[in-house]
């Protein structure tokens, strides 16, 4: 298997845990997001950017940035969906200094 090239990333997911406000047992469970794959989905949906943008932004191809946010929008809808507990952390990344919501 192929090493994965490093994603750059600017928003540290610090204290990231989204967790559903019920006691049922689907929400005991953990779907993580990695770093990249909220960098992908911010750029993309929040700042609006296209995808070629964002793959210039991250220093990936920009069908790596098409797989990345596939991925992390299947987590997101899982979790939201099946009521999981959502918490982003790891993945192969280096940090772009700047706070992620000054772009906005």
């Amino acid at each position: 298997m192929r090493p994965k090239k490093t994603r750059w990333v600017k928003c540290s997911a610090a204290q990231r845990l989204f967790k559903p406000q019920t006691k049922s047992s689907s929400s005991k469970q953990v779907i993580v997001l990695s770093l990249d794959e909220f960098e992908a989905i911010r750029l993309l949906d929040y700042e609006g950017l296209s995808q070629i943008q964002t793959a210039e932004r991250m220093h990936v191809h920009r069908s790596t940035i098409s797989r990345i946010a596939t991925s992390a929008w299947e987590k997101v809808t899982q979790a939201l969906v099946e009521i999981k507990t959502l918490k982003i952390e790891g993945g192969c990344c280096k940090f772009i200094k700047g706070d992620c919501h000054e772009q906005k």
